[in-house]
């Protein structure tokens, strides 16, 4: 069964989790990784990473690369949430970290982040028919999410992350709490979302996520002698914020054996959670140990496992999803691929391809501009590096290789053995690519406009040339100009001339 693996990068720490796809369906954990790079730094001061920062997170992505590569992973996803959202130039670092290693970011909002941890939450502890409040603690943000069990109701994201709280606190021996009347004030603010949502209804269950979360749920095991780390009473969580606030940084490594990332942060993250569960009225905070990466597998998983459909009809939906991710034209997408098979059925004595090469051309076609999600400049290429990180329900590894050359190659650049990822295709892929490329830029070309005003197509031989036709409501100057300008690699690759009627 397949490995697929999540990327979380986090304001406090970049995560990485490896899972295995058993026959039940069920994930198991390969491996879990950590790495201390504190995105939020930058972030909540300058608003700017630095050099030094983005090259430790590259650094970050290579060491996961290696991790993927172990492991033969399948697909993995990678999300990035309050720091990479709120900073300049991320756009900037997301490139970089997909030229360098191949790994695409997606840049998720406050919403998705809580709909992905409360699915996470849901496949951990039975909350059915309870009303139930989240709270997950990160670097730059804390959300909370009110939810009835197996649905979310609401979710409302506040700015006091506990690196973002960090720089609030007047020293660094932490015995002076300043950021208090912040906290109290998103605490209330949390008590009313919970009363607009469920009234005067008891909350019967507080879970928090989170690293620093889960690390107060140990120093209740240590500190009160306890055999569970999964829950924690509100009256040990408040020992535990004047414990801490006692203790400088560097007592608290020392007496609590914590890292010196999670030394600084777990005081702000303490306050926070004793003032919301309070204000929500919990006298106890369940600790799932899970988190955004869970629920990123967990969201993987339905598609990485496949459905019980025909191999076409997999490879069609698994490409339908994908585009959907990212955010790709359906119309155009769905418009060039019936094009492109109607090329490919009418040109068949000229390529001598299977119907398997044309379900890849459909494919590459419903994909071709799904680059344009990360920047329309040289969005060809972009597609061909998405095309690399996701797994395509339906296709094997090297059709799938053959739909991202394709995808590669369908604007400008002709496909050439100067270019790696061609050169390290089979011989006879090499050839599917470069043929059906030459269908996918006529294909394009018929919807240049975006408006589907062609109709039909009509691709056939006329005596020594052979002649493109198009039918529609239209005089179709723009297409036909496109057209002219797309057909060179057609005439080179079959040998023919190819007149646009």
């Amino acid at each position: 069964m397949p490995n697929i693996a999540a990327i979380d990068v986090g304001s406090n720490a970049i995560r990485m989790m490896v899972s295995r796809l058993n026959a039940a369906g069920n994930l198991e954990t390969l491996e879990n990784l950590r790495l201390p790079v504190r995105l939020g730094q930058d972030a909540f001061t300058t608003g700017h990473f630095s050099e030094q920062t983005m090259q430790m997170a590259v650094d970050a992505f290579l060491r996961f690369k290696k991790v993927a590569e172990l492991f033969e992973v399948n697909q993995t996803r990678a999300v990035a949430t309050s720091a990479m959202r709120e900073t300049t130039n991320s756009d900037l670092l997301i490139d970089r970290i997909l030229r360098e290693t191949g790994f695409y970011i997606e840049t998720i909002n406050g919403d998705e982040e809580a709909q992905l941890i409360h699915l996470a939450v849901t496949n951990a502890l039975n909350l059915h028919g309870k009303h139930a409040i989240l709270i997950d603690i990160g670097g730059g943000s804390v959300e909370v999410t009110i939810s009835d069990g197996e649905n979310i109701l609401s979710t409302e994201s506040y700015g006091m992350g506990t690196v973002r709280l960090l720089k609030k606190l007047e020293s660094d021996d932490g015995k002076k709490l300043p950021f208090n009347r912040l906290v109290r004030e998103y605490a209330e603010s949390a008590r009313r979302h919970i009363d607009r949502e469920i009234g005067g209804e008891r909350v019967e269950a507080c879970v928090g996520t989170g690293g620093n979360i889960e690390e107060l749920g140990r120093l209740r095991k240590k500190l009160f002698k306890r055999d569970r780390e999964d829950v924690i009473s509100l009256g040990e969580l408040e020992h535990l914020v004047e414990k801490l606030s006692e203790l400088s940084i560097a007592e608290r490594m020392r007496k609590f054996e914590l890292r010196p990332d999670r030394a600084d942060v777990i005081l702000p993250a303490s306050v926070v959670l004793h003032m919301i569960a309070r204000e929500a009225g919990a006298t106890e905070v369940l600790i799932p140990g899970v988190g955004l990466k869970d629920g990123v597998l967990l969201d993987m998983a339905p598609l990485a496992m496949g459905p019980s459909m025909p191999r076409r009809d997999q490879a069609i939906a698994s490409a339908e999803r994908m585009g959907r991710k990212y955010a790709y034209d359906a119309e155009h997408a769905f418009f060039t691929a019936r094009m492109a098979a109607r090329l490919f059925d009418q040109s068949q004595s000229l390529h001598h391809l299977t119907e398997n090469e044309r379900l890849l051309l459909e494919i590459a076609s419903m994909l071709h501009d799904i680059g344009h999600f990360i920047n329309t400049l040289n969005h060809d290429q972009h597609g061909y590096y998405l095309l690399r990180q996701h797994v395509l329900i339906g296709l094997i590894p090297a059709e799938q290789e053959v739909v991202a050359n394709i995808v590669r190659y369908h604007r400008k650049e002709t496909p050439s053995l100067s270019d790696e990822n061609f050169k390290q295709l089979s011989q006879k892929d090499r050839l599917i690519v470069t043929k059906l490329c030459t269908l996918l830029r006529l294909a394009d070309a018929l919807d240049t406009s975006h408006t589907a005003r062609v109709h039909e197509v009509s691709l056939e031989p006329q005596g020594s040339a052979w002649q493109l036709k198009i039918s529609g409501e239209s005089d179709f100057m723009l297409e036909k100009w496109t057209l002219e300008k797309r057909k060179l690699l057609f005439q080179n690759i079959f040998g023919v001339k190819l007149e646009i009627a």
